[in-house]
């Protein structure tokens, strides 16, 4: 067990730090990420000294920076293993699938607490702006950590964005950043960023930006009779209903304890914004609008009690609002409005019983209401309380680390909107217990590579919209169970000599099921009326694979590669009534989940200057389970490129940055019918003081 003081929470940068301050060297492959830690805010952090058992992905801030991405979901599209759902434009719908499992098996957590979406189950990334992230984390399975909230227990894979946490330089009270973008569909995106020390133990900040954007774009639409090859359209438009005006604000205050520290985080989202719709049937412009609002605030303490107890407290009010119109009486006049509230405590503990085992405890309770205007709509209510215990051994070669996760759910609803005459039900009561195991064995002492596996065992309960949405909802719905199985290793290695400084390589193979799995089926003998079963059956087999490489070139010339790859056999056995259906989409390949998918992000430094390359690739993949000629989906693939310019006036830091997205203008669709940008542009300017 080590015990430390040291400038920050744990993180990469604080080990690589400490690494420093024993050993005595800088590595070249460091001197970046030094040099942007100018000082370090002081908190006690009471941590082992060694590895994660499972590692994440990572992308810090110089990463992010380093990318052509506009939000949190144009980010973690270069993570191997993830899909992503964009349905176009800077306003869309952005949603992450990991390794196949759905998205709504994604847990997202905002400096350390869980998004959530009770109503269905998604976070759209596309609201989180990379102007104020600071690091965004992938895990499969879950965070290798005992000591954490009973819910980050509770997902199969999560994705951690972890905002700016303020640092000042020696004497300064304040730091104050401005930036401005503009560019291609009319986009006007000024932010600003101001954080002040009132002592040297509590710190604010303050974080707002504004996205204007018509959402006016070029695209070539295409379609082919699929039995005669005959071309149906080709023709080029441009994107209608696409326009959005977004404003974000967040504000935070940051303390400092003995033996801990406490932060309190405030956010607020407000947008309103066309929903251009799905290009079909020779129909290019839609009339949908939606405006949403969302808030929550969020505070976090914690404190090391003594050299063996740790303690941990977040709490947690959300509310979110959106509005849905549909003008067109031609098809059905709609004006939804839906409002949901969410409460959430959470309280973990972590105890040393000797220098190799720590025991955890962690429990949480979360409230969630949703109330809405439409016809027939009930207004559900829904008490989970989570239970976590976990343990963690490191017994020098090999680490284990083992949770079990008790969740209770509790279900009641209110008549709300439903006739007088309309019997009402709420879902029965949930209890489930899911345990997980992690295991890490590193057969070498002198060189830096372990072998990893891990099973986990989780659920996701049906979301209020799968019980409840009138006329679709089945308050039978069980929940839908994921089983994962992972193999993995990792190796690095730092170089001395040569081109060559530091290279770091992963690769895992998995086997995923997925079984109750929630899906929509006709109800009666009709095809215009759905509702929601548990019939689903999923097996899917993969590998992903990264590498990240940091070259030393002459003239002063730093290179940094980093390279990822997926492969995915994502099959759907669901047993269907009709022989027909069945024979077209037994042991298919699931909607949207290519085979092959890889990415590049390659970047060179030469002083001031920085040149940023990156690529996707998603190969072929169907839009249905049937996986025949008429729901193929070709591959897609984009390059982006972008240009940097530091300058440095007095004291005042300037930076200006030329963006092109898309370079080679190729014609795309990640969704069916929803296309994607051609070659655009962004320019962008940046103050810092």
């Amino acid at each position: 067990m080590m015990y430390c003081k040291c400038r920050k929470h744990l993180s990469f940068d604080i080990l690589l730090f400490l690494a420093i301050c024993i050993g005595g060297n800088t590595p070249l492959w460091a001197q970046s990420r030094l040099d942007s830690i100018q000082q370090l805010d002081e908190v006690v952090v009471t941590a082992k000294s060694y590895k994660e058992v499972i590692p994440a992905q990572k992308m810090d801030k110089l990463t992010l920076q380093s990318l052509n991405s506009f939000s949190v979901a144009d980010a973690i599209r270069y993570f191997s293993g993830i899909q992503i759902k964009d349905y176009g434009g800077i306003g869309g719908l952005k949603t992450v699938n990991i390794r196949s499992l759905g998205t709504h098996h994604v847990g997202i957590f905002y400096d350390g607490i869980q998004l959530g979406n009770a109503q269905n189950g998604q976070v759209d990334l596309g609201k989180f702006s990379l102007e104020n992230m600071e690091e965004i984390s992938l895990y499969n399975g879950q965070k290798s950590e005992i000591f954490q909230p009973a819910k980050d227990f509770g997902s199969s894979g999560s994705v951690y964005l972890r905002s700016r946490t303020p640092q000042f330089a020696e004497g300064k009270k304040y730091n104050l950043k401005a930036t401005v973008k503009g560019g291609s569909f009319d986009l006007i995106d000024p932010s600003i960023l101001y954080e002040y020390k009132f002592s040297d133990r509590m710190s604010a900040s303050f974080n707002a930006e504004v996205i204007n954007s018509s959402g006016k774009y070029k695209y070539r639409y295409k379609r082919v009779y699929p039995n005669t090859h005959q071309v149906m359209y080709d023709t080029t438009a441009v994107r209608q209903n696409g326009d959005v005006f977004s404003t974000r604000i967040e504000a935070g205050l940051y303390g400092k304890i003995p033996e801990g520290f406490w932060r309190i985080k405030s956010y607020f989202y407000h947008s309103n914004k066309g929903i251009p719709g799905a290009i079909v049937n020779n129909v290019w412009k839609n009339s949908q609008r939606q405006t949403d609002r969302n808030f929550f605030t969020q505070g976090t303490f914690q404190k090391s009690l003594s050299r063996r107890f740790d303690l941990q407290a977040n709490v947690k009010y959300a509310y979110d609002y959106m509005n849905y119109v549909n003008p067109d009486t031609t098809l059905m006049l709609i004006d939804n409005t839906f409002k949901q509230q969410e409460v959430y405590a959470s309280v973990a503990s972590k105890y040393a019983v000797n220098r190799v085992w720590d025991i955890a405890l962690s429990a949480d309770m979360q409230y969630n209401v949703l109330h809405s205007n439409m016809d027939g709509f009930v207004f559900p209510r829904r008490l989970t309380t989570l239970v976590a215990v976990a343990t963690a051994l490191d017994l020098g070669k090999v680490k284990i680390q083992s949770s079990l996760l008790a969740t209770w759910v509790r279900e009641r609803i209110r008549s709300g909107n439903t006739a007088q005459e309309d019997s009402a039900k709420a879902a029965p009561d949930k209890r489930e217990f899911t345990p997980a195991v992690f295991l890490s064995y590193k057969p070498f002492k002198r060189h830096d590579f372990n072998i990893r596996a891990f099973y986990k065992q989780i659920f996701r309960m049906p979301t209020f919209n799968d019980l409840y949405y009138t006329d679709i909802g089945n308050i039978a719905l069980r929940p839908e169970f994921t089983h994962q199985y992972n193999l993995g290793m990792q190796y690095g290695k730092t170089f001395k000599r040569g081109w060559i400084s530091r290279i770091d390589l992963q690769a895992d193979a998995y086997y995923n099921e997925v079984t109750d799995k929630i899906v929509a089926v006709p109800k009666g003998n009709g095809q215009y009326r759905w509702m929601m079963m548990n019939l689903g059956y999923v097996e899917i087999r993969g590998i992903d694979a990264s590498s990240t490489t940091e070259f030393r070139l002459p003239w002063d010339i730093l290179l940094n590669l980093r390279l990822t790859y997926t492969y995915q056999k994502a099959q759907d056995f669901t047993k269907r009534k009709s022989d027909v259906l069945q024979n077209l989409t037994y042991g298919g390949q699931i909607p949207y989940i290519p085979w092959h998918s890889g990415s590049v992000i390659a970047g060179i430094h030469w002083r001031s200057w920085q040149l940023n390359y990156s690529f996707i690739y998603v190969g072929e993949r169907y839009h249905s389970s049937a996986n025949i000629r008429e729901d193929y989906e070709q591959p897609w693939y984009t390059h982006d490129m972008a240009l940097i310019k530091n300058f440095k006036v007095k004291d005042t830091n300037l930076r200006l940055a030329l963006e092109v997205n898309n370079l080679l203008a190729q014609d795309y669709e990640v969704v069916l019918n929803y296309p994607m940008p051609k070659r655009n542009y962004k320019l962008s300017f940046t103050v810092e003081i």
